[in-house]
Parts: C-alpha cells; sequence; structure tokens
C-alpha cells in the first residue's frame, strides 16, 4: 500500500512546508558534521591528555627508584592509582621492557602481559593508538622509563572509548537542544511571514496565481474600453490595448512608471485623474476623441492608487449632435406643417367666400417667399449638405423668433469640398456655431444671425457666424472653447460641449478656430479649414 501525504493547496502553505524542511535538512546536516567533528577533536584530545599523563610519569625520579627495588609493584600500583585518580584517565600501566605489567586498574592483572604494542616505545619513542584491552577500546599512548639512556620500563595511560563517546553525546544534546529552539524560532518566523503571505495572496496557491494571471492578460488585451491603474503617486502602474490608442500612446513602455501629468494630455483631463475623489461618467475631449472618464479609488487601509476607465463616445455623440439636428428638422417641419395648414385654411376660406382672385394671391406670395429663402440659400452654397443644415437651422431659428440669413458674399460650389473633410465634421462645426448664435441672439431686439460660406483662394474654406447678441468678454475668449464652459444655466446632459467639440473637430482637420466682436455688437465666430491639394485641382479642372 502506497502513502501519500497531503500537500498544502495554498502558496503560502507550500512555502512554508519548503522552508521548514529545508530548515530541518541544514539543521540535521550540521549536527551531523559537528558530531563526526566533535568525536574526532575529542579523540585527538583525549590522545593529548594521555600522552601527557604517559610522559608525566615515565618523567618522575619515584617510578624511577620503584622500579630499582625488588618488587616495583609494591610501590608502583598505589601511584598509578593515585593519578588515575587525579588526571581523570581511565587507566595507568606501568610494566617492564618485556610488557608484564607491575600495575592496573584491575590488580588481578598484575604481573600477566600488557595488552597493546610496544615495538615503538621499546625503540625510545612515544606513540598513541586506539586499541581493545581489558577495560574495552581505549586511545592510549606509550613511553618508555629511561634511565641513564637505558630502557628500564615502560608506561602507557589511556582513556576509554566509552567515556569519550560519553562526553561527545553531552556536546551533541547541548547542540540539538540549540538547533531545535533555532529550529522552533524559525517555525515561528516562517509562519508569521506566510500568514501576511496568505492574506496578500487571500490564500491562493501558486496554480490559481497562475491562472488568474492568465485571465487578467487576456481580459485586459480583450476589453475595447480604455484601462488605467494609477499607484498612490499617481503614477501609471498598467494600461491596456485600448488605454494606449484613447490616449494616443504609441508603446506601454512609454507611460508606465510614468506621472499623469508627463502624459502631455488635456489639462481637465489630467485633473480628473489626479483628483482623489472619484468621477462618475464625466466627458473630457482629448485632441481627436470625446472620452467618457469614470475613476474609483483602490483602498486597503491607505489610498493605494486608483482605477480609471476609459469609454470612447466620439462616434455617438456625433450622432447625438446630429440626433439634435433631426430632431430640431422635425420640429420645424412640424410647425411649418401647422403654419401651412393655416395657411391653407385661408386659402379655402377665402374661395368660399368667393374671392378666389386674392386666394391665388395669397398663395402665391407664400410660395414666392419659401421659394425666395430656398434659391438664396442654394445660390450661396451649392454643397447639399451644408445647403440642407442651413434650410433646417433657418426654419429653427424662425421658430425661435431669430432671423438667420446667409451673408450675400457667400459662395461654396459643390464638389469642392475634399474627401478628407467628411459631412459629419462640417455638421458639428457649423451646427454648433449657429446653436450657440442663435441661443445668444433670442431675446434681444431685432435677434439675427448672419452665416457666411465661401472658399479662399480654392485653398481654405471660410465659416463665420455672426449674432446681435450680449458677445463674449475679451478676457474669456480663449475660455469659451474649453469643456464646461457656457453662460446658460445647465441643463440634463450638461452644457459647454458645443464649441470644445467644435474646436476638436477644427484642431483635427488642421484648421483655426477664432472669436472676436461684431461691428453691431454680438460675437463673430470664424472657421479656416485647409481644403488641400485635391480641392484645388478640382477647381482647376472646373474652370477649363
Amino acid at each position: 500500500m502506497r502513502l501519500t501525504l497531503p500537500l498544502p493547496r495554498s502558496l503560502a502553505g507550500q512555502l512554508f512546508a519548503m522552508q521548514a524542511v529545508l530548515i530541518a535538512v541544514v539543521v540535521a546536516g550540521y549536527a551531523l558534521f559537528s558530531y563526526v567533528s566533535d568525536r574526532n577533536q575529542a579523540e585527538e584530545a583525549a590522545g593529548l591528555q594521555a600522552t601527557s599523563v604517559a610522559l608525566a610519569v615515565a618523567d618522575s625520579p619515584s617510578v624511577r627508584e620503584a622500579i630499582r627495588t625488588p618488587d616495583p609493584s609494591a610501590e608502583l600500583q598505589p601511584y598509578a592509582l593515585a593519578v588515575v585518580r587525579d588526571t581523570d584517565v581511565d587507566f595507568v600501566t606501568i610494566m617492564d621492557p618485556r610488557g608484564i605489567r607491575w600495575s592496573h586498574p584491575d590488580p588481578a592483572q598484575i604481573g600477566l602481559v600488557f595488552q597493546g604494542h610496544t615495538g615503538p616505545a621499546l625503540q625510545g619513542r612515544t606513540f598513541t593508538e586506539t586499541y581493545t584491552g581489558t577495560l574495552g577500546p581505549s586511545v592510549r599512548a606509550v613511553t618508555p622509563v629511561l634511565d641513564d639512556e637505558r630502557i628500564v620500563g615502560l608506561v602507557s595511560a589511556g582513556i576509554r572509548v566509552e567515556e569519550i563517546s560519553q562526553r561527545v553525546r553531552g556536546q551533541l544534546t547541548a547542540l540539538l537542544a540549540v538547533a531545535a529552539g533555532a529550529l522552533g524560532l524559525g517555525a515561528v518566523g516562517t509562519y508569521v511571514i506566510n500568514a501576511r503571505l496568505r492574506r496578500h495572496t487571500h490564500g491562493m496557491n501558486a496554480a490559481e496565481l497562475s491562472h488568474m494571471h492568465d485571465y487578467h492578460q487576456a481580459a485586459l488585451h480583450a476589453v475595447r474600453e480604455g484601462l488605467l491603474m494609477l499607484d498612490g503617486q499617481h503614477r501609471v502602474a498598467l494600461i491596456n490595448d485600448g488605454g494606449r490608442v484613447l490616449l494616443g500612446v504609441e508603446q506601454e513602455e512609454d507611460v508606465v512608471g510614468r506621472s499623469v501629468a508627463e502624459l502631455e494630455l488635456p489639462a481637465p483631463l489630467t485633473g480628473a485623474l489626479l483628483a482623489s475623489e472619484p468621477r462618475v461618467d464625466e466627458v473630457h475631449l482629448t485632441a481627436d476623441r470625446v472620452l467618457v472618464v469614470n475613476t474609483s479609488p483602490v483602498t486597503g487601509g491607505q489610498r493605494r492608487g486608483s482605477v480609471v476607465t476609459l469609454r470612447d463616445v466620439t462616434e455617438l455623440q456625433s450622432l447625438m449632435g446630429e440626433l439634435d439636428s433631426e430632431r430640431g428638422f422635425t420640429q420645424a417641419l412640424r410647425s411649418q406643417a401647422h403654419e401651412a395648414a393655416n395657411r391653407l385654411h385661408t386659402v379655402v376660406s377665402l374661395i368660399e367666400l368667393g374671392r378666389a382672385e386674392e386666394a391665388v394671391d395669397f398663395a402665391t406670395a407664400e410660395l414666392e417667399l419659401a421659394q425666395a429663402l430656398t434659391d438664396q440659400v442654394v445660390a450661396a452654397v451649392s454643397e447639399p449638405v451644408l445647403a440642407a443644415l442651413l434650410l433646417g437651422k433657418t426654419a429653427q431659428a424662425n421658430e425661435r423668433g431669430v432671423e438667420l440669413v446667409v451673408s450675400p458674399d457667400s459662395r461654396l460650389d459643390d464638389g469642392l469640398l475634399p474627401d478628407s473633410l467628411p459631412a459629419r465634421d462640417l455638421v458639428t462645426i457649423l451646427g454648433n456655431l449657429i446653436d450657440n448664435a442663435v441661443d445668444a441672439a433670442q431675446g434681444g431686439l431685432r435677434p439675427r444671425v448672419t452665416v457666411t460660406a465661401l472658399t479662399e483662394n480654392v485653398s481654405r474654406l471660410i465659416l463665420r457666424v455672426s449674432d446681435t447678441g450680449p458677445g463674449v468678454d475679451p478676457d474669456r475668449t480663449e475660455a469659451v472653447f474649453r469643456r464646461g464652459f457656457t453662460t446658460k444655466p445647465s441643463g440634463p446632459g450638461g452644457r459647454g460641449l458645443g464649441l470644445a467639440l467644435v474646436q476638436q473637430a477644427v484642431t483635427r482637420h488642421g484648421g483655426a478656430l477664432s472669436v472676436t466682436s461684431g461691428e453691431e455688437g454680438g460675437a463673430v465666430f470664424e472657421v479656416r479649414l485647409p481644403l488641400g491639394a485635391p480641392a484645388v485641382a478640382r477647381a482647376a479642372g472646373g474652370a477649363v
């Protein structure tokens, strides 16, 4: 039966188990190394101690005098036992050159042959060896006893191996106690560190973290909306592909680690990203896009940064502008239909009263007035999109009591505008300028809005809208083009976006937008857009 140990699932648990095993292996290896090293050192120390005792006994004058007596054992046995007792060795054996013992810890061994080697000592040298004698294995030293250069006896002193092992075991016990304490401290420290790690990883293991990273990367690249993550110092920590496109950043490496203030974004957008409070569905403009910005702080006991989402509503804003224009046209048509019904009732009533000639004159006058207005607009601006826009805006302005006229010097032929200048942008530019002018002129004395559309040297399109309103303060001419600037109360959808959209469209096509004061009061907004080489070529071809 195969026994399998359960493995910890969390990354913190795996790290704890690995560190505990590593500490245990290191401690066990060090304990084994210390045991072997201490044992060798203990045997060397025992050999030195035995050698010192043997040499001291061999050099003792009383030993040499006792050897000269007829019964050396009588004096050497008590002396050897006293040396054993005082020097912490296990035995001291004194013998004659033949190895016959004169002393021994066991008196029964006196007179018997010494068990061990004596050859080097008989040659006058002191040596040590490990040998198993009557007391068991021991580390012993053997040295000669000299009397006038003559070897008269031998001395052997030794310590049993068991005694040496006991000394080492005592040291090893202390070492293991210290190692156990170190292991315990290491385990506690590892547990504390891994408990903190578990809180940061939410108890997930390595596989779960890897899967989360894969999902994280896939989500970042799949989401079309822009996503930025800013740290506590408002530096970009992460940006996805959509965010790079919406902010006009070429490479992710160009912005990661940089402060938002260094990205050269429009000042209102930079302020929104740097704000500490959350922002919800704020509309901001870049050079060529309308963005909806949402920010949410990331908190965890302290401010750690914020998450920013960017949604491109450029197309939606254009469609909303077109929808507003269509709604205005619809309202104008409804009003005109009501007015036409009134006129028709008048004609019918005149006929019923028998005044047919007066009915014809009345109907003819109304048709001539409408046709004159259409002929005036089409004669000045034959570009279909702009002509339709002007007719619709004229009807809207009339409904609001404002006269909208096309200046006599207007001249814009059909087919002159290049493909690089789409009709949608022209509607955005001219439509917003007219709407603002009508708002400014409404309520004044003889309110009027004058529109001029012409080309200059066939290379530049000029759109000029003037009104009879209160005008623009010269100190605020730059502020009027910022998002949020308005002199009117905010509506449900917010105000102050029209002129900012005009500025964006003009900048996108390399044009210029300016505002001045009119000769009769009011404001004059002028847009200059380059038409490019294709328009010049078409104009030249038409003149041949």
